[in-house]
């Protein structure tokens, strides 16, 4: 078989497999219904947690569940699946609000954070409160 040939049925492969992925649902972003599903979700990794108040990003790829004083649970899409996590302000790195965008930092090397985009400018505010815990963040956000 000549190295031309090869490359040609190499090339075919991966495109095939990548198509199959894409078409399979395998490049789908998973989306919260609601803060109904937030809790639902969150209560099955931490059941005995009680939230108070879910705040869903605009985008609905996120939720921060107020949990308790400087706690809060946080639901966020990663591809097709839900990755929860109980934050307290130990584990921030860094924490700025602007607006209705709160951007988070964490010290976590499984999940980094992000920038979490809200409907309007309380809820950013709100969650940038909940996750305030010393002087340094309260300068940042």
């Amino acid at each position: 078989m000549s190295l031309s040939v090869l490359v040609v049925l190499v090339v075919f492969g991966i495109a095939l497999s990548v198509a199959a992925v894409h078409f399979t649902g395998g490049t789908t972003t998973a989306t919260l219904a609601g803060a109904d599903h937030a809790l639902a979700r969150f209560a099955e990794d931490f059941p005995d947690e009680r939230p108070r108040t879910v705040r869903l990003t605009a985008d609905n790829h996120a939720a921060f569940l107020d949990l308790a004083p400087q706690r809060c649970g946080i639901v966020r899409s990663i591809g097709d699946c839900f990755l929860t996590r109980i934050v307290t302000p130990r584990d921030i790195l860094a924490l700025t609000r602007e607006g209705n965008v709160a951007s988070l930092r964490l010290n976590d090397f499984t999940w980094k954070g992000g920038n979490f985009v809200f409907a309007d400018e309380a809820d950013a505010l709100a969650v940038a409160a909940a996750l305030q815990g010393d002087e340094r963040i309260r300068k940042a956000a």
